[in-house]
């Protein structure tokens, strides 16, 4: 029996809002700009070494599985959105509308690209699918995410058009489109170095949640919330990853009558949300909001369970073979 390793990522993401906690000079750092600026370029370059490691010819082969598209597509932008909706009447209060925002905006996300792609290739699902989904899965969200919060949000003085898609537009599609102009010539490089590339994308993303929790810990939004509060978010991303992981197999196995590899695909693409994405997207749809930290919380516990659970899952579908 194997053992089950504990991943240092979501350690350094607890060690990043207690460092956010105790020490908060960082961000206060010229008021916030200085550490801005770092993570903008970092995202940057995240989203270039992503279209270095991309091969067109891995999405050009997944292309033909419409069906399986279709689905996993639906249920990252859809399905989880729609889960939630109904809850919307509901809320009374500002803490309740904070707390159903939050999960909201983790509904709203897409996929994950590189564990949905390692989750399928352990479990020995479609590839070339998962693939082409993680990646596209990205850019359909740069355009849909906004939309959903948008009606739900008030962006005040924020410009829509020219600081959201603008920034989101500037920061990942340019340069993915650059990273796959030079992919014939620097795709090997990113490759041999994917490892490197990939602790380099996790320390970014560290900055971003440290910068979101500090900001939030200086304005003291965190102090009109109590320790059940924290366990309802919890409650709420089992329950929402269990719910719509649930729906996502029946539809696959049951409706669509996919076959065994494609309904790993669907499963581990369909239902996972990206950590990457969301500290990005935050940044431009929570800018000037002092609870952009209280956003995160959801997100953050959510990478951790879907981690938890789907390589539980994948080792059993591999076991099986």
């Amino acid at each position: 029996m194997k053992k089950f390793k504990i991943d240092t990522f979501i350690i350094a993401l607890l060690c990043c809002i207690v460092l956010a906690y105790f020490f908060p000079q960082l961000y206060e750092w010229r008021a916030g700009k200085g550490l801005e600026m770092i993570t903008t370029i970092g995202v940057s370059l995240i989203f270039f070494f992503y279209g270095l490691k991309l091969s067109f010819k891995q999405i050009k082969d997944g292309l033909s599985n419409w069906k399986l598209h279709v689905l996993v597509q639906f249920s990252t932008f859809l399905l989880f959105p729609l889960v939630l909706l109904p809850f919307y009447p509901f809320i009374k209060t500002s803490i309740q509308h904070d707390f159903w925002l939050s999960f909201f905006f983790l509904a709203a996300l897409p996929s994950t690209v590189s564990s949905s792609v390692v989750m399928v290739s352990i479990a020995r699902g479609n590839m070339a699918a998962a693939i082409f989904n993680a990646s596209i899965s990205g850019l359909i969200g740069v355009v849909v995410t906004p939309l959903w919060m948008e009606l739900f949000m008030d962006f005040g003085d924020v410009d829509i058009l020219g600081h959201v898609y603008w920034g989101l537009t500037k920061e990942i599609i340019i340069p993915v489109l650059l990273g796959q102009f030079l992919q014939p010539y620097l795709g090997k490089w990113a490759s041999a170095y994917s490892k490197q590339l990939s602790r380099f994308d996790k320390s970014v993303i560290l900055l971003i949640v440290y910068a979101s929790f500090a900001e939030s810990f200086v304005s003291g939004v965190f102090d009109s919330i109590g320790r059940t509060y924290l366990v309802w978010v919890f409650v709420g991303v089992v329950v929402l990853f269990c719910l719509v992981y649930g729906l996502i197999y029946a539809l696959s196995r049951y409706v669509l009558k996919f076959s065994r590899e494609d309904q790993i695909t669907a499963l581990f693409c369909g239902s996972k949300k990206s950590l990457t994405h969301g500290s990005v997207f935050g940044k431009f749809l929570f800018v000037h909001t002092a609870g952009a930290g209280l956003y995160f919380l959801p997100l953050m516990i959510f990478h951790a369970f879907q981690i938890f659970v789907v390589t539980i899952i994948a080792q059993r579908y591999h076991n099986k073979g």
